[in-house]
């Protein structure tokens, strides 16, 4: 259709093709294959992506050597998916020249093709070993219904291993309807306040100045909190959902404007504010090592999947970005001529981008694997940066009083907004949280909490409590009812369920 607009909804962020061909799949998957097929030819899009097709045909024709190569050819297959693919297509290969008695071909998979899969040995043998024993049984034999029957099976298997858009998941619009939270589907779906936190349940009082920023650990179980009073400190979170001092960390000269945990939550960086870095274990609470000199401000830090790599920004657009392994040797380097200074990073949980702020107003996506980078410019200041636990989408707080909410792949045409907060001079963080990651809260200038469904761009919950700026929020990722806020009134907040018999806050005690 001419002019047919690529992107679909009020916001312009749903994908026109991709909308369609989950429509298309949940068709043939309800058995409506003439409704599916008539839609495929009215709207010129197919279910089946055109790689996906071209390798169904070439596998149940048993045109291996075709097969291989579309695999080998097929774009951002990750190199263990290829591997695992290749495997099985290999496997039905080797079955087949088996079963027509072509052993030296046979023979010419297992000694050629399999070695490049860089498969273990005993995977090698097992396969050898399984197919000539069935031969040795005089089972290998096998008639045309059978070899075209396991064509089709690996059809289907090569279906659930190759990524989108090669594939779509199955059932991927009652997935998406699933995960909505929705309980009607002709409603708009509405929270209870009993499914968000929303009253003070505790107050931890022993920072002695401001508290800058906090991060709950991946597994839930510690909070970590950095403070102007120049200490970060490790909270413990009990089985009744208080939290108790585990460490205070004292080793800076400065204030500790940052923290970030290891993926493995045993390792822990505390970012001094122009001041070095430094890693400290998290059990014992001893520092393990000091990262740069005092010539190399760190302005942001961290952690690479495997625990073992953190990659930081500095301030100082000569020193760029560094990648360091945990005993401060430096792996890499991004730096230049023209590089800005870094004012915040992230990397995605899967290891597979590095997302930069730079010079106020610009943000980069860097892809670690292909070194494929996208820039995005924003109109108003950025002074901070949180990615889904997903590593789908990233948040940006602005001093426009806005948050804006992108996604990493760069497929929308434009972010999704937040207002309601304030926020004119500091630097104030936000974050992902609540059940399914449903949910925005954001600090304030205004010393309230906000909290926005991912989709409206107006709060749902404006939390009161703190009596001075609240600087950064962290949503408990394995208790979606615990949030924390750190502010300038040297306090930090736990937020809980609105109960029938209200918690008076409690101070704790070392």
């Amino acid at each position: 259709m001419e002019n047919s607009p690529t992107t679909l909804g009020s916001k312009g962020l749903i994908n026109k093709h991709e909308f369609l061909r989950v429509i298309i799949q949940c068709l043939y998957s309800l058995g409506y294959k003439k409704s599916a097929s008539c839609l495929e030819i009215e709207s010129g899009v197919r279910y089946k992506s055109i790689e996906f097709d071209l390798l169904e045909s070439q596998i149940l024709s048993g045109d291996w050597d075709d097969c291989i190569d579309t695999l080998n050819k097929i774009k951002d297959v990750k190199d263990d998916t290829r591997s695992s693919v290749l495997f099985l297509v290999f496997k039905q290969c080797f079955l087949e020249y088996l079963n027509r008695g072509d052993d030296s071909l046979a023979l010419s998979v297992l000694q050629k093709r399999v070695p490049t899969l860089h498969m273990s040995n005993e995977t090698v043998h097992k396969l050898a070993y399984n197919i000539l024993a069935l031969k040795e049984m005089e089972l290998g034999k096998l008639d045309e219904d059978v070899i075209s029957e396991l064509r089709k099976r690996l059809v289907m298997e090569l279906g659930k291993q190759l990524p989108p858009p090669i594939v779509l998941p199955e059932r991927r619009l009652e997935h998406l309807v699933e995960t909505s939270d929705a309980v009607l589907l002709y409603e708009d779906h509405c929270c209870g306040r009993d499914q968000i936190p929303t009253e003070t349940v505790q107050i931890l009082t022993e920072h002695s100045n401001e508290v800058w920023f906090i991060q709950f650990s991946n597994n839930g179980e510690y909070l970590a909190s950095s403070s102007s009073d120049c200490t970060a400190i490790i909270w413990k979170v009990m089985d009744n959902d208080k939290l108790t001092m585990k460490h205070v960390l004292r080793s800076h000269q400065n204030p500790v404007s940052f923290v970030a945990w290891s993926p493995d939550d045993t390792k822990l960086l505390t970012c001094g504010n122009l001041e070095v870095l430094k890693l400290w274990d998290v059990e014992t609470g001893t520092c393990k090592h000091t990262f740069g000199d005092h010539g190399f401000t760190v302005s942001s830090c961290a952690w690479f999947p495997d625990s073992k790599r953190i990659v930081c920004g500095s301030s100082d657009p000569e020193k760029g970005i560094c990648m360091w392994d945990c005993d401060g040797n430096e792996m890499k380097v991004w730096r230049g001529m023209r590089m800005p200074k870094v004012l915040d990073l992230a990397v995605t949980s899967d290891g597979e981008n590095l997302i930069s702020i730079f010079s106020d107003k610009e943000i980069r996506i860097l892809n670690l694997r292909t070194n494929a980078e996208q820039v995005i410019f924003e109109e108003h200041s950025i002074t901070s940066l949180s990615v889904s636990i997903d590593s789908k989408f990233f948040i940006v707080n602005l001093n426009s009083q806005e948050i804006h909410l992108r996604d990493v792949a760069g497929k929308w045409a434009k972010p999704l907004k937040y207002t309601g907060h304030k926020q004119n001079k500091y630097v104030i963080r936000s974050c992902f949280g609540g059940i399914n990651s449903m949910f925005i809260a954001s600090g304030s200038e205004n010393t309230q909490v906000y909290i926005w469904s991912r989709q409206s761009s107006t709060p749902i919950e404006v939390l009161s409590g703190h009596s001075m700026t609240v600087n950064s929020v962290s949503w408990n990722p394995k208790r979606p009812l615990m949030l924390a806020s750190a502010s300038d009134d040297h306090t930090i907040r736990i937020w809980g369920p609105s109960q029938s018999n209200k918690i008076q806050p409690a101070e704790t005690s070392t």
